[in-house]
């Protein structure tokens, strides 16, 4: 069985290019939701087919490449600290509230879920807690959440936190090796809860927070957990790279090392890495990044909170081929949705780019001439670039056959008021008509749009909204 959906679509097939189908057909195989032909609408009848109406667009969904899911408690709150007091304050008490109330942490984590689908999200890579139970409610919420899930839900990378150093003594593992055994039975426990090999939706990811607060012998244990793997795959892993100025110190005074190569000697630098912020990465240690394949999860947002001294050499990594996605960062990030995450990411290039000017650091430090991206360049890091950046499925992030069908419908017009929707207007066109699909259209939506433009979103084929 098929499913024919006769729509307008929008994606973008490379870094800085956007396509605009008009009126094609998407047709799905209805058993696995992937694409298996997509072209212009020639006339045929289509009397089953579902019709897009006029005044929409279908767009891919967003990827989000770092979330600390029990952060979503306190979004919002608490960013006048800096980072290392912020985690002491608001981020470990939080956790470990979560920990202790499992009603309260399935109460959070449904509540998460449904805000990621109505911002357009459908894949996300997550940071859980250290307690193995509460990661196993996270996404899937028991046994009632675990079932909707599985058969119609998010795509997405559950991570236990592995963490046996801590400044907070109540909220710590006990040893290197109860965080791996933990680590290791956790693994086991997420993939039994979905067992399609080829088309899983819930996938384990290891996750060391971030080098504070990790021993060698946990990074040693983690790395080789990693590369053991399942039969078909290494394990995923997900970390923090330099993100405050402060984290970067204590590294280099207790580890004698950068964080960069903390990891790297650990076998945890791999291809099937996202490493969150990166924004103390020299250009060699973004060639490193390229080399191994790690991926880079870039938060805009929270870095602007967090690493007020550097800004994220986002050109230069993407010169050099390193896989980058972007990350809401709930909550040192306080905005959940991708859309407002673009949209930071190239207000803060714009701001690098004049702070190298009135530097004169152009031509410095392996630095490029223009560092800027373009709103199509961030479109690209949220869909395609970030299904990449993530690993996922080829094809994935882009409309293509062979893709799954993760898609999110836009309504930018309104033909029974012939008015635009939510917050766009159109005020310069006949009335008679409405506005046309065009890229200007698409950049007035990525500017102003927001959650009353988005009235369906599917993960693999599955409706969400």
């Amino acid at each position: 069985m098929t499913l024919t959906i006769r729509a307008n679509f929008v994606h973008t097939p490379g870094l800085g290019s956007i396509q605009i189908l008009l009126d094609h057909l998407i047709e799905l195989d209805s058993s696995d939701g992937f694409i298996v032909n997509l072209g212009p609408y020639g006339g045929q009848d289509l009397m089953d087919a579902v019709q897009v109406p006029e005044g929409s667009f279908i767009l891919p969904t967003f990827c989000d490449l770092h979330l600390h899911a029990p952060q979503f408690l306190y979004q919002g709150t608490g960013l006048h600290l800096p980072l290392m007091e912020w985690l002491n304050e608001y981020a470990f008490k939080a956790e470990e509230k979560l920990d202790a109330d499992l009603d309260l942490a399935e109460l959070v984590y449904r509540r998460l879920a449904r805000r990621l689908i109505e911002s357009g999200t459908g894949a996300v890579s997550l940071f859980g807690t250290i307690n193995e139970e509460t990661n196993l409610i996270a996404f899937f919420d028991c046994l009632v959440l675990a079932k909707v899930m599985k058969e119609a839900g998010l795509r997405a990378f559950i991570g236990k936190l592995s963490m046996d150093t801590s400044s907070r003594p109540s909220y710590v593992e006990p040893s290197a090796q109860a965080s791996l055994d933990s680590a290791a039975s956790f693994v086991e426990r997420c993939y039994a809860l979905d067992q399609a090999k080829g088309h899983r939706l819930i996938e384990p990811i290891l996750t060391p927070r971030f080098v504070p607060t990790c021993s060698n012998a946990l990074l040693q244990g983690l790395g080789e957990l990693a590369a053991q793997g399942k039969s078909f795959a290494p394990l995923r892993v997900q970390s923090h790279l330099p993100e405050p100025e402060d984290q970067v110190a204590w590294v280099r005074s207790t580890r004698h090392a950068e964080d960069i190569d903390v990891f790297d000697n650990h076998r945890l630098l791999t291809p099937r890495t996202i490493q969150a912020h990166c924004t103390f990465l020299p250009p060699p240690s973004l060639d490193r990044m390229s080399q191994t394949g790690a991926a880079v999860a870039h938060c805009p947002l929270s870095n602007a909170y967090f690493s007020s001294t550097e800004i994220f050499r986002l050109r230069e990594a993407l010169n050099r081929g390193v896989k980058v996605g972007l990350g809401s960062d709930i909550a040192g990030g306080y905005e959940l949705g991708i859309q407002g995450v673009m949209r930071m990411s190239v207000a803060v290039s714009r701001l690098r780019e004049g702070l190298l000017k009135r530097e004169s650091q152009a031509l410095k430090d392996g630095a490029v001439k223009n560092p800027r991206i373009d709103w199509k360049e961030s479109l690209y890091l949220a869909t395609k670039g970030g299904a990449e950046a993530m690993g996922l499925y080829r094809g994935s992030g882009w409309f293509n056959v062979g893709a799954p069908f993760d898609a999110q419908q836009i309504r930018f017009y309104d033909q029974r008021t012939g008015e635009g929707v939510g917050a766009l207007d159109f005020l310069d066109h006949d009335d008679k008509s409405q506005p046309k699909l065009v890229e200007d259209v698409i950049e007035k939506w990525w500017c102003l749009g927001d959650v009353r433009n988005r009235v369906a979103v599917w993960v693999q084929g599955n409706p969400l909204l």
